[in-house]
């Protein structure tokens, strides 16, 4: 309470952190302003298409929370959306931030918008500006969630789809870092029941990155027809959408080595194997449709690439090879 009356901070908002931490990371956003929005030129195109994501990092930042882990949220915040852009061919262009809070500790608000700025510059964007916003009773003193939102632009005729994947085309997959940034309810189960140790390095690994790997291909000429970013719902779900009517993906068991930190999940039998496929992206966070003479390249190119299957006519839906 004040002489005046009750105050905003009184209410649990304090503006003053707030002011303090807009200030701190003035100089971690780019792009002209005009004071309530970012502004950025748009790149010169013959026929572009803008192309939009939004994500969030959903329940790992739980967590990361209880494991005293959170500098690697911006970058799982960047990959999910910039991820799912460069699928369409897409180069990202800018990224908005959203972090909601209960209340507003300025300093570890300052390292996550310094590992968004990062991420971006790393994905070759530029971050655009953001929303911090305070809103104790909505969220408790501690906990906080984020969203994020990523606009790029490519040529129309250069777009990646269902309409140029071939019978014939070889499926090239990415490596994961880890669990990347889904399925986090079930890895938070495993924790807190003991299935799991609590390992922040193995569990926390930021979702790596895969604009800079697309971006190398494209730019060396490398034919690409499509591309599928593994996220929740695993290869069974993201891999076929990316597919037109007649053709499927056929996979490889073992050509790929499986990541860690999903090995470590797996390790007990906590888990089913169908739960396995269906949650996690079991080693894999990317796969790319192109001709045979194109995967050669791509995998001598990008580190963690392998060839793990096909593409052939087939019923809707992921086939495994007999």
């Amino acid at each position: 309470m004040t002489d005046r009356g009750i105050s905003y901070e009184d209410a649990g908002v304090n503006l003053d952190a707030a002011r303090a931490m807009t200030e701190g990371i003035r100089d971690l956003v780019h792009g002209g302003t005009t004071g309530f929005a970012g502004t950025l030129p748009m790149p010169p195109m013959r026929d572009g298409v803008l192309v939009a994501c939004t994500d969030g990092v959903g329940t790992k930042v739980l967590l990361a929370r209880q494991l005293g882990r959170i500098e690697g949220l911006g970058q799982d915040l960047v990959a999910m959306s910039v991820n799912d852009l460069v699928c369409t061919g897409a180069k990202p262009l800018f990224f908005l931030d959203y972090l909601a809070v209960g209340k507003l500790d300025p300093d570890e608000a300052t390292v996550i918008v310094k590992s968004i700025r990062e991420a971006c510059n790393a994905s070759g964007c530029i971050l655009l500006g953001g929303e911090t916003a305070e809103m104790p009773g909505l969220y408790a003193d501690g906990h906080f969630d984020m969203a994020g939102f990523a606009v790029g632009a490519v040529e129309r005729a250069e777009m990646l789809g269902p309409d140029r994947v071939q019978a014939g085309d070889v499926i090239v997959g990415i490596e994961s870092s880890g669990v990347h940034s889904n399925g986090y309810s079930l890895v938070r189960k495993l924790v807190d029941d003991g299935s799991v140790v609590a390992d922040a390095d193995l569990l926390l690994a930021p979702t790596r990155l895969y604009p800079a790997d697309i971006h190398a291909l494209q730019s060396s000429g490398v034919e690409l027809h499509a591309a599928a970013h593994i996220t929740g719902g695993g290869l069974p779900e993201n891999l076929p959408r990316v597919f037109p009517d007649g053709l499927r993906p056929v996979l490889r068991k073992g050509s790929w080595p499986q990541a860690p930190a999903i090995a470590a999940l797996l390790a007990g039998g906590a888990v089913d194997d169908a739960s396995a496929w269906d949650t996690f992206n079991m080693g894999l966070g990317m796969c790319l449709m192109m001709p045979q003479a194109a995967a050669d390249r791509a995998v001598g190119m990008i580190a963690g690439a392998h060839v793990v299957g096909r593409v052939e006519p087939g019923p809707p839906g992921l086939a495994w090879e007999v």
